[in-house]
This record gives C-alpha cells, structure tokens and sequence, in this order.
C-alpha cells in the first residue's frame, strides 16, 4: 500500500499498477489456500451442497468488495499512520452484535457494558477521522471520495465475522430460518468455503482490473518492471504472503497449547502499538524534515496530530474492548479449529484483527465459574489368558499406576473416574478327591498372587525400609454363574474386578470376553437407572429429559480395552481421553503400540510396527480413518459401540465359514469395521505409547499372522465392497480413500509374485544368467512349499519356512551389497532400482528422524531387509494355505499332568442319552464348518495365487518384449548420459509409480500428524496438574482404611 502511494519515491507513478497487483495477491492468497484445502478435504471427506447460500454469498460478496475497495482504492491516497490505525476500525459490526447477542441472551452477562464502549469508542475514531480529512482538504472532491469510500469498505469488511454470533443469536432465537441457517453453515462448511474463496479472488480481480483503468494507469508496466524494483517488490510481497500465512497457523498452534493470554492476544494486541511506534517516533525525531508531509500527505503536524492520535487510540482501545472476552476464554487441550475460529478464512490485509474477532464468541454469564463439568467415566476393561507372571505383572503396575494418578479418594480431580475389569478365560481346572469340583489353574492363582504383591509395593511405596509393610488381606473368590469373581480396592479407592471364566459354563476366547464386558458394563450397567426410570411410566417430559442424559452418559462413557500383558503410563490413557472428549465423532482411538521382547523376530516385529504407525496408520488418521484399533490398547466410545449393528452383530456368533474367518481371528479389525460403517470416526494417537509383548518364536509369529493376514484381508475387502455406502454415511471415508485402501490391497496381494520379480532379478544381476532361467529359480523354491503346506502339518511347514527365511536372508544381504556395488562401479544412482532403494531408506531415515524417540529402531529395519522374502512371501503361502485352522495359534498350551481323563463308558441314561444327541450334533456341525472351511480355503487360494500367476506372467513377458517396454537412459552423479539404457515395462513402471505415490502420500502426512502430535503433548504437559513428589505417607497409607473384599453373590446380567 506504502509503494502505490503517490507520495512514495521507492516507484515511479507509472509503476502503481505493479504494487496494486501485489495488494490484490494479498487479498486473494488465504483465499486460494482456504480453496485448495476446501478442495482437499472435500475429497478425502464427504460434503455436502448448501441450500441456504445465497445469504452467505452475499455476505461474501460485501465483505470482499470492502476490503478491495479499502485496501485498492482508498488507503493508497491516505498517510501511513492512518493506514496502519484504521485497521483496527473493521470490528465496528463485531462490537455492535456482540450487544446484540448479549441483549437477547436470557442470562446477565460481563461483558455487555465493554462491547458498548468498544461501539462507540470506534464510532469515536471514525469521527474524528472524517473531522481531520474533511476539515483539512474541505474543496478537495478527491480527498473526501477516498476518505469516504475508506470509512464504507471499513463498515463492509466488519461483515466479515457475523457468523461468530448468529450461532448465539439463533439459539435464543425462535427464528426456524436462523436456525436452518446455523446447521447449514456447519454441515456444509467445505463446499461454502469452496464457493465462496471463489468469489472472493473474483470479486478482488474485478475491483483490480476496473480501477486501474479507471485511475489512467496502463497494466502494460506489469510485464517491463526494471529488476531493481522488482526485487524490491518480490521480497516485499514474499515476506508479507509467508509470514501471515505463518502467523494464522502459528496463532492456531498457540490456543490449542493453551498459550492463549501470552503467545496469541497480547502479540496480536501489541502488533498495531509497535508499527504505529516505528512510524510515529521518526516522525516526532526528524520533524524538520517531515514538516511538509508525512509520505504524501500534508498535515499540521501539531494540530492535525492530536486528532490522528486521538483516533488511532479510539479504534485500538475500541478492539481491546470488543475482544476483552478472549482474556476468559474457556478451552479444552486441542480445542477444534472449527470451535476456536469460527472461519477458516483469514484477512491478509489485516491479519491481527481478523484473528482477533475470527476468535469464538461466548456469553459469559457472571455465576460461569460454578458450571459444572462433566465426569467422565472409563472403564479398563483387560482380557487374560495364558500370560505368563512377569506379564501379568506389567498389566496390573500399570492399574495400580492410574490408581495413584487419579485417586478417587481425592476430590480435585473431577475429569474422570475408572473401574477395572479382568476377564480371565478358561481360569479352572478339575481337581481330584472327595467332590473339591473345579478350583482356580496356575494362571489364575498367579494373578492372584500379583494383585497381592503390586498392592503391597504401591501401599509401602513411601514408607522406611524397616517399616512394617502394609499387605493384602487373604482374598477369596466368589462363586458366579459363569466362574469365580474377586474384587479389590486399590488404595486410593478405585476398584479392581477380576472375572474368573470357567469355561464349562460360559463361552472363552478374546471376543466372548469382550461381549461378556460390553453387555454387562452398557447393556446392563449403563441402561439399568433409565430402564428402571422408564417402566415406571413417567410422563413424556421427563422421558425425553431421561433420553437426553442417556445419550449424554453414552458419550461420556468409554472402554479402554486392553491386553493381559500391556504397559502403559497414566499419561497416554489422557491422551486417548482427550481425542474421544473432544470429537464427538470419534468412536475410538488406539496408541502407539510397542512391541517387547529379545530376539530376531522381535527385532522385526519392532520395525515392522515402527513403519506401519508412522507411515500406514498415520496416513489412515490424516485422510480417512484408521481401520484397526488393537484390543491391546484402545479406547471406545460407548455411544459408539452400543450403535446400531455393533454391539449386537459384534456378538453374533459364527455359523459360517467366513465369518470364522472374519470375526473370530481379527475381533479388533471387524469391531472397528461396525463402527466404520455405522459413520463412527478411528482415529490414532502416536503419543499415547503402550507396550506388550511380542512373540519371540518364529513358529508363534508365523501362527499369529496367520490369523491376522486372512481377516485383514476379509475386513477391507467387506470395506470396499460397501464404498458407496461407507462414503455417504462415514465423513471421514470418502471414495478417494477407499481407492487408497484398494491399491494398499492390491499391493499386499500382489507381494508374492513381486517378490519373485525381484529374486529373479537378483539372480540375473548376481550371476548374469537369462532372465527366463532367473524366474524358473526363483518360483520353484515357493511352488514346492505351497505344494509341501498342503500335504504337511502346520509344525512341519513352519520349520520349512524357518530354513528357506535363512537362505533368502542370505541371497537378501548380497544382493543389497551387490546393488550399493554397482552404484559405486558404474558410477550412478539414476537407475530405477537404485533410485527406489535410496527413496525407500532416505524416506525410513527420515520418519525415524521426526520419531527421535525411537530413532534406534532403524536399526532393526536391516533385519527387516533380510526377512522380507520371508514376511511377503513364505508366510502369505502359509497364511492362505491355513486359512481353515481357525486356532488361535499363540499361548496354547498341552493338558497338563494328571488331568482328569474321561470316565469309562457305562449305561447311559435317557438323560445321557441327550447329551449324546446333542454332543453328535455338535460334532456334525463341527465337522460341516470345518468341511466349508477348507472349501473356502481352497476358493481363496486358487484365486489368490491365480492372480499372483497372471500378474508374474503379464509383468515377465512384457520384460522380455522390447517393443513396449520404457527406456530410460542412465545417468552418472554429474546428471550426464552414461551412454546406457535400462528397459522398463509399463506395467512395472505403473506399479512402481503408484507404489512411490502410496510411500509420498503417507511420507507427507506423517509430517503433519508428527506436528499436531506435538501440539497435543505439549498442551498437555502445560495444563495437567502436577505430581507432587513429596506426599505424607498418610495419602498412601489410607488405602488400608478403606481396604476390604466385598463378597457378592450376583448374577451376571
């Protein structure tokens, strides 16, 4: 605006045009990001078409036209000081709504009597504006058009944030129009911001082209700038484009770290004051030599500048006032940027005062203080098995842990409260004598055992060595429908259930625990005061009311599922809480999985899960929804789970081969699937680090991917079958996605036969032999394992598969040294695999990098290189091939000695006899479904390995057919042609170029998630209350006043 000035020096007066434009991109450039994001999310998310947005176009259509005209036309013809001053004017419609709502608002509020001052002292401001230009030029037409068309645009631009307040304004409205008008801005929110950055860069580009002509000047200048000038202006319009780009996002990072006082109102307060200070205090300093004019303008210097203070300060003091609200401005950690800043949009014009009054608006009544907040309440729900001591021990510190962290015995902290649950399958065995029955197993006594010495150490955790230590009273366990139950108070008061399963009587395995905790905790728990309330037959008022606090207390209930075996801090259960709490969308959120453990297989699994959170899950959380949240470690919404067709078809028990396949192997994946498609949003938290254990034998690995790999591939295929569905019902899964996902399968699906292309690859590089000899060696050795899985037993193959991962590893490290030694001998990294193998690592590199808290982990991604045939390979074969053995694989162990064996066969009775029936029945179906699974097994097998035949086929052929193969030449470090070709085939080329898309794809919103990861850590490292360190002994010694076991004798549901 200075160099469009016509008192300005730095361009000549022909060169206007040049700076106009630049004021012009100014304008437009938030615009044009607002439309590309709006445009990104619109594909990655699904939106809708308003259909009331006319008013809001309209809106649009006068806020841009005011800040064309102000910024174009009108503040180039004005001095500096006024220009940097009258900014601060645009919140006159902000501070005469802000009365508005307040006035109609049916509580007394503390801000009415600022909002009124802040009105008229910018009205004030204004006054005195005209006073001084009119008073000052009164026969010049020019001077009193520019200075009129300034206090118009200023009024037109203030229209910019009536959104702010027709949400309070609608609520205590009985206007249906006004309401409709709210929801439709909400619902359809990217395709408004859509239509109207359009209109706006428009309306801008209309404003521009008209008034250079209009003010005789010639658009010509623009293409004939001298460099001199050019420069000047490039580094100007840069500087201003970047930094106020980066003030709105840096603004935004501050008030979701809760920086909000010192890091966003008081700069933004202060940005005005400073400039003003630069530009005024050299005009008091060298007043001789500005005596005449100030940048143009001529002005009285000690008459006129009373006035120009006097107005400065009244619109200033006047957006102090209408902002005031912000001092008290009540935030959650990671607040919603939709319910922080009412628009997306900023004003690169005027960026402090569009972030200012773009800032939400609440009527702050003056009893706010004593709202009540709501308790959450989280109920740790743990499934066991076979854990080992040491395992079990992790699990239960960890409780024992939150326990300390949240004690319920401490009545300042009112965020939320727990319970714990422990279901422990399959807990009792037969014990021999006279009528003992069934008695708890090793496994069961052990956690027993545990609960007792962890409740010891945290009981005596601050008591002298000497000191008698504090213990767990003897514990007994009672008698239930479905086993035993014991409970525990923890000693700060949270409670310990532990549920022994017998499963003589009820159903075992990790999804009947999971249902058993779901229909008791929220089908019976939950419901059980408002179905008492609801028979009762009160009136339909207070029906309504009781559905509001049901769904309320839905809402503010969650599950923390959990393994027998994770490790996990207080802290990261927060996190999970604070993602759930905030979006309401959210139906659940898992943490960042760790695995434990020694070994070569632990060493893999620990990369493995480091690339799939930082790069797959990441890239599911940013463009969609994450698809799997582990039992482990995931926190549930039980609004979510008690949707329709969740819960109940969760509980469904498998009838048909399929669903052995779907539902029992991968619970987790095809839980998450229900939520997906019911519209419920997964997402992941990289902050919230759990640990559990990993398999360390090879056989136990290859059995649990066994399992996994059939039911991933059964739950995203059931996912993009229903695209069309899944996309209108779930925001978050739009089709772009599902496309995601579908070439995320193909790839898996694919593995086998690529990994075939690349061993035969190797053998021709390594032993330069014929690439059709090269493919024969590297199918022959899969082909007869695939042959050997069908014929031998599961044991058999897996140690199979353990001596050709040993030879793989082997041809795997040469060939890796035989592609960094062609590089250095011919002298070139430009050659397909040479650039893919660089890509890849630099890539690794990288996301370990941005991840320095487990930055040694790339070091196991070379044990990872060495056992990718194995990974992508072998165990594929294996997984197909043993898709019918529906077992669970892993922590299975034999009878143990002396177990009861069966009686001898006597005289049945009729009794008997229907148990015989009943039991033959059984058997029958057994052996049907195990007849189905192996038919199924079959039709996958084929078509799977089909596929992987006619993709190795078609991309082998087309190798060897030159006519239609890519050539590329090669190029040495210097980027000069070697003088070599390479051959590519297109189907290689599109496999590659899509496989590179899907790495940059996750590559690039790693980044981003690495970033709002951050920013939740830190807010919540800036407003969780502090552990004090040094506590009385009396805070942990009151547990054993409470301490006690509670008998009940209570069916289950």
């Amino acid at each position: 605006i200075t160099l469009s000035n016509e008192g300005t020096k730095v361009l000549p007066d022909d060169m206007k045009p040049v700076a106009l434009l630049c004021i012009g991109c100014a304008l437009i450039i938030s615009s044009v990001l607002l439309l590309l994001k709006s445009i990104w999310k619109s594909c990655y998310k699904t939106s809708k078409l308003p259909r009331k947005s006319t008013i809001v176009l309209f809106f649009e259509f006068l806020v841009a036209m005011g800040a064309a005209i102000l910024t174009i036309v009108a503040m180039p013809h004005l001095d500096i000081v006024t220009n940097v001053t009258i900014l601060n004017g645009v919140a006159v419609l902000s501070a005469l709504l802000q009365v508005i709502t307040q006035c109609s608002a049916k509580e007394r509020n503390r801000f009415l009597l600022p909002s009124i001052f802040a009105f008229i002292l910018i009205l004030l401001g204004y006054a005195l504006f005209l006073y001084l230009y009119i008073t000052k030029h009164p026969t010049d037409i020019k001077m009193i058009i520019w200075v009129g068309l300034a206090v118009g645009a200023s009024f037109l631009v203030s229209f910019n944030w009536w959104e702010n307040y027709l949400r309070l304004i609608s609520k205590s409205s009985s206007s249906v129009f006004l309401k409709n008008l709210c929801k439709d801005l909400t619902k359809c929110q990217n395709m408004l911001n859509i239509l109207t950055s359009l209109l706006r860069i428009a309306v801008t580009a209309c404003v521009l082209g008209a008034f250079v002509p209009l003010d005789k000047m010639d658009w010509n200048i623009v293409t004939s700038i001298p460099s001199r000038e050019t420069k000047i202006i490039a580094i100007i319009i840069g500087v201003q484009l970047i930094s106020s780009a980066l003030c709105h996002w840096f603004s935004l990072v501050a008030c979701k770290m809760h920086a909000l006082r010192r890091c966003f109102i008081l700069p933004l307060y202060l940005a005005s004051l400073a400039v003003m200070v630069l530009f005024i205090v050299p005009v008091i300093v060298y007043y001789q030599d500005y005596r005449t004019s100030l940048n143009g303008t001529a002005i009285n210097f000690t008459a006129d500048i009373g006035l120009l203070t006097g107005s400065a300060v009244s619109w200033w003091l006047g957006l102090l006032l209408a902002t005031l609200h912000l001092w008290y401005l009540n935030m959650d950690r990671i607040q919603r940027t939709q319910d922080l800043f009412i628009r997306r949009l900023y004003e690169g014009a005027f960026i402090e005062q569009s972030l200012l009054l773009n800032t939400r608006f609440d009527i702050l009544s003056k009893d706010r203080k004593n709202k009540v907040v709501d308790t959450l309440m989280v109920y740790l729900c743990a499934t066991m098995w076979h854990e080992t001591y040491d395992e079990m021990m992790n699990i239960i510190i960890s409780i024992f842990r939150l326990d300390k962290y949240r004690p319920k015995t401490d009545q300042k902290y009112t965020d939320f409260t727990f319970e714990t649950h422990i279901y422990f399958d399959d807990a009792f065995k037969d014990v021999k004598g006279n009528g003992r029955g069934r008695h708890l197993n090793i496994y069961a006594q052990h956690l027993v055992e545990i609960l007792t010495e962890v409740y010891g150490i945290f009981t005596n955790i601050d008591d002298n060595f000497f000191n008698k230590k504090q213990q767990i009273p003897d514990q007994k366990i009672i008698r239930t429908p479905y086993g035993g139950r014991l409970v525990v108070i923890m000693p700060h008061g949270n409670i310990i259930l532990v549920h022994f399963k017998d499963k003589e009587l009820i159903r075992q395995k990790k999804r009947w625990s999971q249902v058993m905790y779901l229909y008791y905790l929220l089908g019976w728990k939950l419901m059980k005061k408002y179905y008492t309330r609801w028979q009762k037959g009160e009136d339909e008022a207070e029906l309504r009311k009781l559905c509001m606090f049901l769904q309320k207390e839905k809402h503010n209930t969650y599950i923390l599922a959990l393994d027998g075996d994770t490790d996990f801090q207080p802290a990261a259960v927060m996190l999970l809480i604070d993602r759930l709490k905030m979006y309401p969308g959210v139906g659940a959120a898992c943490g960042r999985i760790h695995p434990t453990g020694s070994g070569p297989a632990v060493w893999f699994q620990k990369f493995e899960y480091a690339v799939s959170h930082w790069l797959q899950k990441t890239a599911e959380h940013v463009i969609g929804c994450v698809l799997c949240s582990p039992g482990c470690f995931s926190l549930f919404r039980a609004a979510a789970l008690m949707d329709d067709n969740v819960m109940k078809k969760y509980s469904t028990k498998s009838t048909e081969a399929s669903q052995y396949i779907q539902y029992d192997q991968g619970e987790d994946r095809w839980l998450c699937t229900l939520l997906l498609k019911q519209g419920w949003r997964v997402e992941y938290n990289a902050a919230a680090d759990a640990y559990t254990n990993a398999p360390e034998d090879f056989g136990e690995l290859y059995n649990q991917r066994r399992r996994w790999g059939p039911s991933t591939m059964a739950n995203v295929v059931d996912l993009l079958g229903s695209t069309s569905t899944i996309s209108k019902r779930n925001r978050s899964m739009s089709k772009p996605f599902m496309l995601y996902q579908l070439f995320a399968i193909a790839s898996s699906i694919l593995a086998p036969a690529t990994i075939c292309l690349m061993i035969a690859g190797s053998f021709t590089f390594l032993f330069q032999m014929d690439a059709s000899i090269a493919l024969v060696l590297a199918v022959i050795p899969p082909i007869i394992y695939l042959v050997l899985c069908f014929k031998l037993k599961s044991e058999t193959q897996i140690k199979i598969a353990g001596l050709l991962s040993i030879m793989y590893a082997f041809l795997m490290l040469v060939v890796t040294l035989s592609i960094i030694g062609s590089m250095v001998k011919e002298n070139t990294i430009l050659t397909p695999s040479s650039i893919f193998v660089i890509a890849i690592s630099s890539i690794y590199i990288i996301t370990a990098i941005m991840h320095p808290q487990e930055i040694q982990l790339i070091f196991h991604g070379l044990i990872y290189i060495l056992a990718i045939p194995s990974a992508y390979l072998l165990l594929s074969i294996y997984s197909m091939v043993n898709m019918n053995n529906v077992s669970w694989g892993t922590r299975e162990t034999k009878p143990a000695a002396g177990a009861v064996t069966p009686e001898p066969s006597t005289p049945q009775t009729r009794t008997q006899k229907g148990r015989y029936q009943v039991d033959t029945k059984k058997s029958l179906l057994q052996q049907k479904i195990g007849n189905d699974l192996r038919e199924l097994r079959n039709k996958v097998t084929f078509a799977y390995f089909m596929l992987n035949a006619l993709w190795l086929v078609a991309t082998f052929t087309l190798q060897l057919s030159a006519a239609v193969s890519i050539t590329i030449p090669i190029l040495d470090f210097n980027l000069k042609p070697t003088g070599k070709n390479i051959q590519i085939d297109p189907i290689g080329f599109m496999f590659i170029t899509g496989f590179a898309t899907l790495v940059g794809i996750q590559f690039l919103t790693m980044f981003y998630h690495r970033i709002y990861t951050l920013i939740h850590y830190v807010a919540f490292l800036d407003t969780e209350p502090k552990e004090e360190k040094n506590e009385p002994k009396e805070a942990y010694l009151s547990g054993k006043k409470v301490l006690k076991l509670l008998l009940l004798l209570d069916l289950l549901l």
